[in-house]
Order: structure tokens, then C-alpha cells, then sequence
């Protein structure tokens, strides 16, 4: 049975134009403001990001539409034509409206939520997960989430709150920071290929998997168990921890894991630690935030739910293959 429905008939204003047909398409529009300020389709190209000859073929398409040469073409420069200048003269302000409202409406839907930033691996293995948790709890409280790799810096960027790896009692003047989740690291793979793995020194046939953000896990492990005679630089790398993760989640090698974005994979059984030494670096994930704003309520209940969730997940530890695990004292990141 077939719902498609199509409507043919126009929708026309008071001056009885029909805006659909009458109007260019936004794209020529913002391409012919920018070559009637700049002068030059290659300015135009990267403002927008685009090369010359998509710029000049937007030119084209509108001056097409509206049945009138907008440009005159010279070597290397352009001019506008009467009517081109004509046509700025009315488009330009319109244009500048519509960003002016556009602008003024974005600032009003996201002035009241409270904006995050957060590590990508974090906030997809860690975060989002127990995200439903925190809206039915706070269902009036609209939260903006960003993942960064950078270092935040408050003062320039805009973002209330962040979830950093910091160094225990290293918190920056003005900086209120609450530990949430320990990084303690070991390697994981696959059952079948944890098969083959008797000893760590095993891992001098195995594949290594490497995370561009974490490029020292494998020297620092390999240092903590002991383990001599393997190449830690050899194997693949990926461009995110996450992205490791799931290449060992494939049976592409062995990568190592942090325990708090991992452990559903470990309850579940689709990975599991070949070996029992674990590493615990000495900069925890921590609440980071400006002491100017410990005073809001809406950061204060979901500093205070992050914590409680860490707290929750602290006390379900899974036991780690049935093995008493070693901890060692913290040794760098």
C-alpha cells in the first residue's frame, strides 16, 4: 500500500510571490554577499571552505536564476555590475537579520544548560551510559555535551564544567577539582586470543594496539610487570582509546585497557585480562570546574551525581579471572 503524498499546490504571500520558487537557494545567496564584499572568488573560497570553482558556479546559478549578470569578469578581479550593487543593497541587510536573529535565538536555547567537556573514550564508554540516569533524576536541567582531547582552559573556553586527567593536589588557582575514577590500566584482548597468552613475555608474538592519546601504556606496563624482551613501539595504532579498545574487542591484538571503560566488557566476558599486574597512574579522572561557580545548583547536581555514579561503580568491582590483582604505586600519567 503506497502513503506517499504530494502536494502541488504553491504557497504565495501577501504580493501573491511564492517564496519557494521566487527565492535563491541560501548557499548562492551567502556566496554572492561574500564576492560582493571581498571582490575576489578566491577570498570567498576560503572563507567558506570550498575551492574557486564551486564559488563560481554558485555565482552562476543565482545570476541564472534571477535572469541578470550580477559580475563583471576581468583577469585575476571582479566588479560588480549596477545591478549587482543593486541587489546587495537589498539582500545585505536581510542576510545580516537572519544571522542576527539566528545568533540571538542559539544564545537563548543554550544559555540555560549547563555545558560539559569531556575526553571522547570517557564520555561514549563512561558517561553516556549512565546519561538516562541523570535526566530522570534532573529531567529539568538540559546538559550541552563536548569532547575534547585538549586541555580546557575556562577562561577562554565556554564550558562550565570538565572531566580531566589530573594529578592528585595539582589543582590550577582558581580550580576546584573532586577525584572521580581511578586510571588503572592492564591488558586486555579476546578469550580465544588470551588463549595463547601463558606468560607476558608471550606478548613478544602477539600484537600490540597503541592509542595515540595514551602512547606510554605499553613502555609503563611493560616496566611494572617486569617484562623484558618486548618491542612496547611495535604493532598497530589508532587514533583514539576507544577505537583500540574495539580493535581488541575484534581479536585484532592486545590492547591496553583502562578498568573504569571497560569493565562492562569484562562482566559480559568479550574481553578478559591475560595477565593479573595492573598499573595505577597517578593522575586520576577528576570534576573540574571554576571556583566561581561552585555555587550553582545545576553544576552542584551533576557534580554530586558524577560522583555518586563513581562511587556506585567503585563498589562493583568485578573480581579480575578469579586472581588476587597487584597494585603498584603510581608511576607517571
Amino acid at each position: 500500500m503506497d502513503f506517499s503524498v504530494r502536494y502541488d499546490c504553491a504557497v504565495v504571500n501577501q504580493e501573491g510571490i511564492d517564496p519557494m520558487r521566487a527565492v535563491p537557494s541560501v548557499t548562492s545567496l551567502l556566496a554572492f554577499e561574500a564576492a560582493a564584499r571581498t571582490l575576489s572568488f578566491v577570498r570567498v573560497a576560503r572563507e567558506l571552505h570550498v575551492t574557486p570553482g564551486a564559488v563560481s558556479r554558485q555565482i552562476q546559478a543565482l545570476e541564472a536564476h534571477l535572469g541578470a549578470r550580477l559580475f563583471l569578469r576581468h583577469h585575476k578581479r571582479v566588479e560588480l555590475t549596477p545591478v549587482g550593487r543593486e541587489y546587495l543593497a537589498e539582500i545585505g541587510p536581510s542576510l545580516a537579520r537572519i544571522a542576527a536573529a539566528s545568533t540571538r535565538i542559539r544564545g537563548a536555547s543554550s544559555r540555560g544548560a549547563l555545558s560539559i567537556c569531556s575526553y571522547p573514550t570517557f564520555a561514549i564508554r563512561w558517561l553516556l551510559p549512565r546519561w538516562g540516569r541523570f535526566y530522570d533524576r534532573y529531567p529539568e536541567i538540559d546538559v550541552r555535551l563536548t569532547t575534547s582531547l585538549s586541555p580546557v582552559e575556562f577562561a577562554r573556553d565556554d564550558y562550565d564544567l570538565a572531566i580531566q586527567v589530573v594529578g592528585e593536589g595539582r589543582a590550577r588557582p582558581g580550580l576546584v577539582q573532586h577525584r572521580l575514577v581511578d586510571v588503572v590500566v592492564f591488558p586486555v584482548c579476546t578469550p580465544a586470543l588470551a588463549r595463547r597468552l601463558r606468560a607476558p613475555a608471550d606478548l613478544a608474538r602477539a600484537t600490540l594496539v597503541h592509542s595515540a592519546p595514551r602512547p606510554l601504556d605499553w613502555p609503563r606496563w611493560l616496566a611494572v610487570a617486569g617484562v623484558t624482551g618486548v618491542d612496547a613501539t611495535r604493532g598497530l595504532r589508532f587514533e583514539s582509546l576507544n577505537l583500540a579498545i574495539q580493535a581488541a574487542l575484534e581479536g585484532i591484538g592486545v590492547a591496553i585497557g583502562v578498568e573504569a571503560l571497560i569493565r562492562e566488557d569484562l562482566e559480559r566476558g568479550r574481553l578478559v585480562r591475560p595477565f593479573a599486574v595492573s598499573r595505577r597512574s597517578g593522575r586520576p579522572f577528576h570534576v573540574v570546574y571554576p571556583e566561581t561557580r561552585a555555587g550553582d545548583p545545576k553544576l552542584i547536581a551533576f557534580r554530586d551525581w558524577l560522583l555518586q555514579e563513581a562511587a556506585a561503580g567503585a563498589r562493583g568491582r568485578p573480581a579480575v579471572g578469579g586472581r588476587r590483582v597487584r597494585r603498584r604505586r603510581p608511576t607517571g600519567t
